[in-house]
């Protein structure tokens, strides 16, 4: 047994499967803030890990827990009682994809109404900017958040695959390549966090709209939504080109290590540091890209290069329950306290052990390798 098998064996053990649904111990907003409970698209990407840990190793326990938090969360007819629809929030959609693999796995009618209903209830009336592309949330309007486009792109793509909808294929296809029209960067390829059409929001430039920093977790989930969706859409070769530019691109900001900053692009910083969930939705997203055969060994060895440092040198497995550390709370832009997207402000959010956000990535990229293997 390795090192990462044993860890994935405890976190399993002794973590994640004694975690209450409502109450799960890998929430820290929740623990932190004493949120009460609702379907939220942390929680949900945990339920994403355990399935993909399931296909891997047929660990039963793995799917009665993914079924026994759905259970948790959506009734019979598919409601979701804690989602407010008319939030428009994006965030929310990420479980859906979880009703369809459990739908798939269980036959389940309450999944499939659930994923219908977060299809025609939210998708179908979500508000666009000019250019097509979603809101990020009813109060973030007329902006694009790269987060949302791992929250809701794959499980478009799924949809319109089920439904045989060539039109929402293509919906899909267009929003990722307008994100990376209007937030690539064409000197570092990487990807600004977000972008308000308005040009109004405190954080955006009056000229762009973008915001000013590259922040690696929104780029991390950037390249997850790119692998998912091209696993999904096997043959769109626009999509699978952008994925592998940016992996390319977060490569050159990779340290000796394998390792991503929090900010990748500013090195010089004093209190810039190596972030693990960010780091994790790389490694996950290079080693799956390099399976489908999107990219060559380059990116598979720094995808495996990033897993194994942050195994050996940001886990203290050392206890009963593994400790992984430098995980970035959240980050954010505007809102009531006017996030400004700068430096000192992604520099400044709690950095904290154990969060979902970096367990469920590890967890991911785990199950690449062992595919791979």
């Amino acid at each position: 047994m390795t090192k990462a098998d044993n860890i994935i064996s405890k976190y399993i053990d002794s973590f994640i499967l004694p975690s209450p649904p409502l109450s799960p111990l890998w929430n820290q907003e929740s623990i932190l803030y004493g949120k009460p409970p609702k379907w939220n698209y942390i929680d949900n990407c945990m339920i994403t890990a355990l399935l993909m840990l399931y296909d891997v190793s047929g660990d039963k326990r793995l799917l009665d827990y993914s079924v026994k938090f759905i259970d948790t969360y959506v009734t019979e007819d598919g409601t979701i009682p804690t989602m407010n629809f008319a939030d428009y929030n994006l965030d929310n959609i990420n479980g859906g994809k979880n009703l369809f693999r459990l739908w798939k796995l269980t036959g389940d009618e309450r999944c499939r109404l659930g994923f219908e209903k977060l299809w025609y209830e939210q998708i179908v009336r979500h508000p666009r900017l000019s250019c097509g592309s979603f809101w990020h949330k009813a109060v973030y309007q007329d902006q694009i958040w790269l987060d949302g486009a791992y929250m809701v792109l794959p499980f478009m793509a799924e949809y319109a695959k089920l439904h045989d909808m060539r039109g929402v294929t293509e919906d899909v296809q267009r929003q990722f390549t307008d994100i990376r029209k209007i937030m690539r960067d064409p000197v570092t390829g990487l990807y600004y966090h977000g972008y308000d059409d308005t040009n109004t929001m405190c954080w955006a430039d009056k000229i762009t709209g973008l915001s000013p920093e590259f922040w690696l977790r929104s780029n991390g989930w950037l390249c997850a939504a790119l692998a998912d969706t091209c696993e999904i859409a096997s043959d769109s070769s626009a999509l699978r080109q952008q994925l592998a530019s940016l992996l390319h691109d977060m490569c050159s900001f990779c340290t000796d290590d394998g390792m991503l900053l929090q900010l990748p692009a500013r090195a010089e910083l004093e209190g810039n540091y190596p972030e693990t969930s960010g780091t994790l939705l790389f490694a996950y997203s290079a080693l799956k890209a390099a399976r489908l055969g999107i990219c060559g060994d380059d990116i598979r060895t720094a995808g495996k290069k990033a897993f194994n440092t942050v195994t050996e040198k940001y886990i203290d497995n050392s206890g009963d329950i593994p400790l992984l550390k430098n995980i970035c709370l959240m980050g954010g832009l505007g809102g009531d306290a006017c996030r400004d997207g700068s430096a000192e402000y992604y520099l400044s959010e709690k950095v904290v052990e154990n969060d979902g956000k970096g367990i469920a990535p590890y967890i991911m990229a785990y199950t690449e390798l062992k595919k791979i293997q």
